[in-house]
């Protein structure tokens, strides 16, 4: 269950220093950028891409690289597809949650479990671009000439007792995400970077279908 939780977290995305960002400043004009932010987003009905993952464990020194691909169609559909080193299908639509791991699989409703239900939100707010009003965080953004850093704090129980804090960056020439980088209150952190992406490309709904 927690492999879950933190697989679609991992998704749903940096780079995190709590109190200053080298090569970023605060946002000078907040309501400006909300509304240039959420007028790129609307635009996006959906986004093909392939990701990194890279995961940083406090107690190794290696870090453990994963490759795949990215599937996110609104509304609050989103499928990973990890290719690279192992084969792992994670697959979130709307309020259910299916994950296969080899020839295991497990399927999970976000309605039964409060967690979930903020997670489910997390990666939805970060695809759709809502995540600047998501009431579960503090939300402080920094900036630069080509990227934003969205950072957000967990105020509630459930987020703030796994993660100290989740950094998303976000291309300021269509708003979508770059990366994301989640701190665990354990002293981890995985960061997916997304690469060749592509905005509004023909997606089946089939790629979405949980039985």
């Amino acid at each position: 269950m927690n492999r879950i939780i933190l697989t679609i977290l991992i998704v749903a995305a940096g780079i995190g220093m709590k109190a200053q960002y080298p090569g970023y400043n605060p946002v000078a004009d907040m309501g400006k950028f909300k509304t240039e932010f959420s007028a790129a987003t609307q635009k996006t009905t959906s986004i093909k891409s392939d990701f990194t993952q890279e995961k940083n464990l406090a107690m190794l020194s290696e870090k453990i690289i994963s490759k795949g691909n990215f599937w996110f169609k609104k509304d609050s559909r989103v499928r990973m597809e990890y290719n690279q080193p192992f084969k792992y299908l994670m697959i979130l639509n709307k309020d259910k949650v299916y994950v296969k791991d080899g020839q295991k699989e497990n399927k999970v409703s976000t309605k039964s479990n409060k967690l979930f239900q903020q997670i489910n939100k997390i990666m939805i707010d970060c695809m759709q671009g809502t995540m600047l009003s998501n009431t579960d965080f503090i939300t402080r953004v920094f900036e630069n000439k080509n990227a934003a850093l969205v950072e957000l704090s967990p105020v509630t129980k459930g987020l703030k007792e796994l993660f100290k804090s989740i950094n998303v960056i976000v291309d300021k020439k269509d708003f979508s995400v770059t990366s994301i980088e989640m701190k665990e209150l354990s002293g981890d952190n995985t960061i997916i970077r997304f690469t060749n992406k592509e905005p509004n490309a023909s997606i089946p709904d089939a790629l979405f279908t949980i039985n």
